[in-house]
C-alpha cells in the first residue's frame, strides 16, 4: 500500500496537518473493500479527491469513475440521470437511455452533494445501497448493479435529518465509514503553502515570475477566515498572479483582493434573533398599511359626503340627505376624518339597496359625473398640479390618483 506522502503528490494535495493526513488514511485503508464511504466537510475543501485515491486504489481501479454533482441536475430528471428512463417515459424521452449506476457497473460512482437529492431519488439510492437493485424511469423491470457508492456533503446531515429532508436510514447506509476533511482555517500552516502552489501554477500558466508574500502578507494570509476554502484561497492566488505587477506582495495589496470577512458570513439571520426583532418590524409595517387604507376611506367618504351635499337641485339635495343618513346615521360630527383605529373586524356599511329605485340609480350615475366634472375643475384650476388639485378638494393624492385612473383622466 502506497504511503501517505506518495498519494498527496500523485493527486495533487498539498499540506501535513494532522487531520488532512487522517482523512487521507483511512480513505486508504477503506479502499480495497466494497463498504460505502461518506466524506464530510464545508464546501472548497477539496473533497472529490477523497474517492478518486479510494477508487484508484480498489479492486475496482479497472471500471469506471463517474463523479456526480447531485445539486446541479434538475430534481425532474435527476431519477433518469441516475437510473435512466426507457422511451416515452415522459415528454422529451426519445429513445431508451442508460442510467449513470447502468454504466458505472463494476466501477465507483461518486455523489457529490448528497444532501441535496429529493426525498424520492433517496429512496430509490437506498434500494441500491441495501441489494444492488434499481428500476429505470418507467419500466416495471428490475436491473442489478454492482457499484460503489462513495458520497460527500457539505449539509450538516443531523439537522437535516431533525427536518425531514434526509432519510436517516440512507445516511447509516451512506456512512459506514465517514472521513471529515477539515476547513482551512484549521490547516493554518498549509494556507501558505497551498497559496506558494497555486502562485508556482498561475506564473507556469501565464508565463510569468511567481508572486512572493511579505511577512506581514503571510500573516495575514494565515489569519484570514477563508470561508470559501481551498476553492478562495486558489481564486485570490490568480487575481494577484495576474493582475499585480510587481511580484512582492505585501499586506497592504493582499487586503485590497480579501473581501470584508463579514461579507462571507451568512446573510440570512437565524430564527431564534428573528421573533423579537422582525416581528415587531412586521407588525408595524401591518400598523402602517392599515392606518393608510383607513386614511383613504375617511378621503373616500369625505369625498363623496360632499358630492351628496352639494347636488343641482333641492331635490337632488334632499334624496341625498336621506342616503346620507342611511350611510352615516346622525354621527354629522365623527363621519369626517376619525381618528384612525385598529379594529378587530371593521363593522360594514349596510345599504339597503331595495331603497335605490330607478330614479336613484340615474342619481348615482349623475353623482359620478359631478365628482368626475369636480375633479377636473380642480386639476384645472391648479394647472395640473395633483398635489395641489387634491388639498382643495379636501383627499388624498392616492385617493386622487385612484380617481384620475378611474375617469381615465390622464394623460
Amino acid at each position: 500500500m502506497e504511503n501517505i506522502q506518495t498519494i498527496k503528490q500523485r493527486f495533487g494535495i498539498i499540506g501535513n496537518d494532522p487531520k488532512l493526513n487522517r482523512a487521507i488514511e483511512k480513505a486508504t485503508q477503506v479502499a480495497p473493500t466494497d463498504i460505502s464511504v461518506l466524506i464530510t466537510g464545508e464546501s472548497g475543501v477539496g473533497k472529490e479527491a477523497i474517492p478518486k485515491i479510494i477508487h484508484s486504489l480498489s479492486l475496482r481501479k479497472h471500471g469506471k469513475y463517474i463523479a456526480v454533482n447531485c445539486g446541479a441536475i434538475p430534481e425532474g430528471t435527476i431519477d433518469s440521470e441516475l437510473f435512466g428512463h426507457e422511451k416515452g417515459a415522459f415528454t422529451g424521452a426519445t429513445a431508451t437511455r442508460s442510467g449513470y449506476f447502468e454504466e458505472a457497473d463494476g466501477g465507483t460512482i461518486f455523489l457529490d452533494e448528497v444532501g441535496e437529492l429529493p426525498l424520492t431519488t433517496q429512496v430509490r439510492l437506498l434500494r441500491v445501497l441495501e441489494n444492488g437493485e434499481f428500476i429505470k424511469v418507467g419500466s416495471s423491470i428490475v436491473q442489478k448493479t454492482n457499484v460503489r457508492i462513495v458520497a460527500a456533503t457539505n449539509v450538516n446531515m443531523q439537522e437535516a435529518i431533525k427536518k425531514g429532508r434526509f432519510r436517516e436510514d440512507l445516511y447509516y447506509r451512506l456512512s459506514t465509514v465517514e472521513i471529515h476533511l477539515p476547513p482551512l482555517r484549521e490547516r493554518k500552516e498549509d494556507i501558505h503553502l497551498l497559496f506558494r502552489k497555486f502562485a508556482s501554477d498561475f506564473a507556469q500558466k501565464y508565463k510569468m515570475p511567481p508572486v512572493r508574500l511579505t511577512d506581514d502578507a503571510v500573516q495575514m494570509l494565515t489569519t484570514y477566515r477563508w470561508n470559501g476554502n481551498i476553492r478562495q484561497l486558489r481564486n485570490v492566488a490568480e487575481q494577484i498572479s495576474v493582475l499585480e505587477q510587481k511580484r512582492d506582495i505585501n499586506a497592504s495589496i493582499l487586503h485590497s483582493y480579501l473581501p470584508h470577512e463579514g461579507a462571507n458570513l451568512p446573510s440570512v439571520v437565524p430564527q431564534a434573533s428573528r421573533n423579537d426583532t422582525d416581528f415587531a418590524n412586521e407588525r408595524e409595517i401591518l400598523y402602517k398599511v392599515l392606518f393608510d387604507m383607513k386614511n383613504d376611506l375617511n378621503d373616500l367618504k369625505k369625498l363623496t359626503l360632499e358630492l351628496l351635499e352639494n347636488g343641482n337641485s333641492p331635490q337632488v339635495q334632499q334624496d341625498n340627505q336621506v342616503l346620507i343618513h342611511r350611510i352615516y346615521g346622525n354621527d354629522n360630527n365623527s363621519r369626517l376624518y376619525p381618528e384612525p383605529t385598529i379594529v378587530k373586524e371593521p363593522s360594514p356599511i349596510n345599504i339597503d339597496y331595495d331603497y335605490v329605485d330607478e330614479a336613484t340609480e340615474e342619481e348615482r350615475f349623475s353623482l359620478q359625473e359631478q365628482e368626475k366634472e369636480m375633479i377636473v375643475k380642480s386639476l384645472s384650476r391648479n394647472e395640473g398640479k395633483r398635489k395641489e388639485a387634491a388639498k382643495s378638494l379636501g383627499i388624498s393624492e392616492r385617493t386622487l390618483y385612484r380617481k384620475i385612473k378611474q375617469y381615465n383622466l390622464e394623460g
